[in-house]
């Protein structure tokens, strides 16, 4: 059989680039630490590494969220934790301008520490996260929440909404809470608040408010106390129309109404009037108490007569309920927070179980055989040299040596 030379050229140099190719791809799986470079290698494992890398890809995002969610619920807990220990202290001041050894000049002293700790409490209410972005103001993050007016009071410019983060694949989390649930607000299982009116003449004085039967069709309503005269009330309602129901009065005997009761001492004047309102319908302030409390003890009452001495009494003993309502507002939210920190932890260790089963698979699919690829890279190498040592070998013979 006769081959002609162009046909062996032809088929050596179709061998050689063979050779070559088979050891470049070798080469490229080496330098890429994959033994699949293109899709058509091994189109299901491409397609199998393609899912396991996105799947990696979503994880790491659901990790950057709980990150970011953890570092700002951790400063809410922070300040939540500041509120908490202003309150209480400012509960221990409330018990302590109670003494009737008190004089006007010590209570405007408390009056004094008070006022700074409601600055305190203000602060803390605004507290932003270091990159200007405050942690109460709802989606309004841009601006301080809380806003001193001119004429008193604080008021809440932020709104209620709450940034949301995707930390994980059916998981929405709330990285903060607004403010107006944090200080301006009360849970639904506070107690009542009583409050007298400022026009009062007279010296009556209430104590707790305490439920005796929940079942009571009328609990939960808000009443009012208004006297008739020195000894007898009648206590209205909040339906529509109102029912009113009179009574006979006795200091020290306990008024029951709605489910409730109530025991007022002293003398309360014809006119005079006693609120009793569900602590969702008492202005559930915080600011508004202590500025309230803050306004009572500045208030002299050494040569006043019984009546404001009275005033001041039922002042503390109003914001003394009001800011334990406060306090146990703020203990609920700050209980929220640590169960979505809680959360994220249970989260963080799924995730990184996920990631690396994840990873592990993605390994299994693409990574490559090191001692498999190099030995093939040796083999390849020798393939190449010896077919070009074949075709260097024969494209030697000629008849012309034989002549």
């Amino acid at each position: 059989m006769r081959i002609s030379t162009q046909s062996f050229y032809d088929q050596s140099l179709s061998a050689m680039g063979s050779q070559q190719t088979s050891l470049l791809r070798v080469q490229q799986q080496i330098g890429a630490m994959s033994k699949i470079l293109t899709p058509s290698d091994d189109p299901l494992g491409a397609t199998r590494a393609l899912s396991a890398s996105q799947s990696i890809s979503l994880n790491d995002q659901y990790s950057t969220s709980r990150a970011q969610a953890s570092r700002t619920l951790g400063l809410e807990d922070n300040a939540l934790q500041n509120v908490t220990t202003l309150l209480q202290n400012i509960k221990g001041l409330v018990v302590q301008a109670g003494n009737g050894t008190m004089t006007d000049a010590d209570r405007a002293s408390v009056a004094t520490t008070l006022q700074s700790n409601y600055d305190q409490l203000l602060g803390l209410a605004n507290t932003d996260d270091g990159n200007g972005q405050f942690l109460f103001a709802g989606f309004k993050s841009g601006s301080a929440p809380f806003v001193q007016q001119a004429g008193g009071g604080v008021q809440y410019v932020g709104d209620q909404g709450q940034q949301l983060l995707q930390v994980d694949i059916s998981r929405q989390m709330a990285g903060t809470d607004d403010g107006r649930s944090i200080f301006q607000t009360a849970q639904t299982s506070s107690g009542y608040v009583t409050t007298s009116a400022a026009a009062n003449s007279g010296d009556g004085v209430y104590g707790a408010t305490s439920v005796i039967d929940a079942t009571n069709p009328d609990f939960g309503k808000n009443f009012s106390i208004s006297f008739t005269s020195a000894t007898t009330f009648t206590v209205t309602n909040s339906d529509t129309p109102p029912v009113v129901t009179a009574g006979t009065y006795t200091s020290g005997t306990p008024i029951q109404f709605g489910g409730l009761q109530i025991v007022l001492t002293g003398a309360p004047a014809s006119g005079d009037s006693f609120n009793v309102n569900t602590a969702k319908n008492a202005n559930p302030d915080m600011f508004g108490a202590l500025s309230d409390l803050i306004g009572a003890l500045k208030t002299p009452i050494d040569n006043g007569t019984p009546a404001a001495k009275a005033q001041l009494q039922n002042s503390l003993s109003t914001a003394n309920v009001k800011l334990s309502n406060s306090l146990d507002n703020v203990l609920t939210v700050r209980s929220s927070v640590g169960s979505r920190m809680q959360e994220l932890d249970t989260l963080n260790t799924n995730g990184d179980a996920r990631n690396l089963s994840d990873k592990s698979y993605l390994s299994d699919i693409q990574d490559l055989d090191y001692s498999s690829a190099i030995t093939e890279l040796y083999q390849r190498q020798m393939a190449l040299q010896a077919t070009q040592q074949t075709f260097v070998q024969i494209r030697k013979i000629s008849l012309l040596n034989y002549l």
